[in-house]
């Protein structure tokens, strides 16, 4: 997901005091403690908390883990990195045996320090940060997703290889995580035979993109439009671009989450996707009947959700055979590597040694109808 800007104040936690933590990881009174970080309060967000509640239900209703409960210690964090640091030292202090959190790229970086740190730290699985810098956050960091590289590149080969178009425009919000998809997408686009005319920067959920829109109807020569950024700006661009009468296949990364929700303004809109519950799998279905009966007033799930219920599920079968020590549940996740994958709703989940998921399959959605459906060709 977007990468929110990096607060500093993590650099001020002190390893030193985290270490005098005593007793972390271990179950108490017949429970298993699991931490979940993430922002509840953003409509993103909020289906990350009930697909947690969810798996855990499930698991308990089952016997949980070797007869002992699943605990969840739920924490939100607001979407603000100054508020990761602070749940993250919560749940570092107190006895979870794994963290899933957290939601966004910018907040998962500000707490990996807190989580690495120490005599006592504790494995964090992030269901949805996309940003390349995951990748260095530390030995005890974890997602489940992939990466804005693998956003861009899948992007990339959409528009060269199924649209078959050659020449284009991007628009990137100039964050690490706009500039991160722009970049991948780019080099993809290039290596193809495709040729970028313009890579232009914005800033703000309400971009004055005028003048990059006017020289692209002057010119007239851009057979695409790529967003890398976010939701809001894009319905501003679209906006923009329809006032000029831009007629072009538009894109975007999963920064787009909820674009649908435009209206005939994001019809036709491409985007990429780690998840999408459309998906004819029988584990998706499964899931998929589970959640709408557990949330009839609820959306379909998102891929934060889909990501928490299987990192909730993987931490199940890791502590039924590591036991619930924050060291032995390290080893036994990083036993889940190619050669023993996990088998989730979002499909094989399997770790390399940065705790990325390199191999997990990137969606192409396009919206039709004020709904996000597979785009036709997968």
């Amino acid at each position: 997901m977007a990468l929110f800007e990096r607060s500093t104040l993590f650099a001020l936690v002190a390893p030193a005091v985290l270490a005098a933590v005593a007793g972390c990881g271990a179950s108490s009174g017949g429970t298993v403690r699991i931490g979940v970080a993430g922002a509840f309060d953003d409509p993103i967000g909020r289906p990350m908390r009930l697909a947690a509640e969810l798996a855990a239900s499930e698991i308990n209703a089952a016997g949980g883990i070797n007869g002992s409960k699943i605990e969840l210690v739920e924490k939100n964090d607001y979407a603000d990195p100054d508020s990761a640091v602070v749940v993250a030292n919560a749940l570092y202090q107190s006895d979870v045996s794994a963290v899933v959190g957290h939601l966004f790229s910018g907040t998962t970086l500000a707490a990996a320090p807190v989580y690495n740190a120490g005599s006592q730290p504790v494995v964090a699985i992030s269901p949805s940060s996309s940003s390349p810098e995951v990748s260095g956050a530390g030995p005890w960091t974890f997602r489940v997703c992939p990466s804005d590289d693998a956003h861009g590149a899948a992007l990339a080969r959409w528009v060269r290889d199924r649209l078959g178009l050659i020449r284009g425009t991007v628009l990137y919000l100039n964050n690490e995580y706009g500039r991160g998809v722009r970049q991948r997408f780019v080099d993809e686009f290039v290596r193809r035979g495709g040729e970028v005319l313009w890579q232009s920067p914005y800033l703000g959920d309400k971009p004055d993109v005028s003048a990059y829109l006017d020289r692209f109807v002057k010119d007239g020569r851009s057979q695409f439009l790529v967003i890398a950024g976010n939701r809001p700006e894009a319905e501003e661009i679209l906006q923009q671009a329809h006032r000029r009468g831009i007629n072009v296949p538009v894109l975007g990364g999963d920064g787009l989450e909820g674009i649908e929700g435009a209206g005939t303004l994001a019809e036709g809109v491409y985007t990429s996707m780690a998840y999408i519950s459309l998906l004819d799998t029988p584990a998706n279905r499964k899931f998929v009947a589970a959640y709408r009966a557990h949330y009839p007033d609820a959306a379909a799930p998102n891929q934060p959700a889909a990501a928490t219920y299987d990192a909730i599920y993987l931490l199940r079968d890791v502590i039924a055979k590591s036991g619930p020590d924050r060291k032995s549940v390290r080893a036994a996740v990083e036993q889940v590597n190619p050669a023993n994958p996990f088998q989730g709703v979002t499909g094989a989940i399997a770790f390399d040694s940065l705790g990325d998921v390199p191999n997990r399959q990137v969606y192409i959605g396009v919206v039709h109808g004020g709904a996000v459906q597979l785009a036709e060709g997968q």
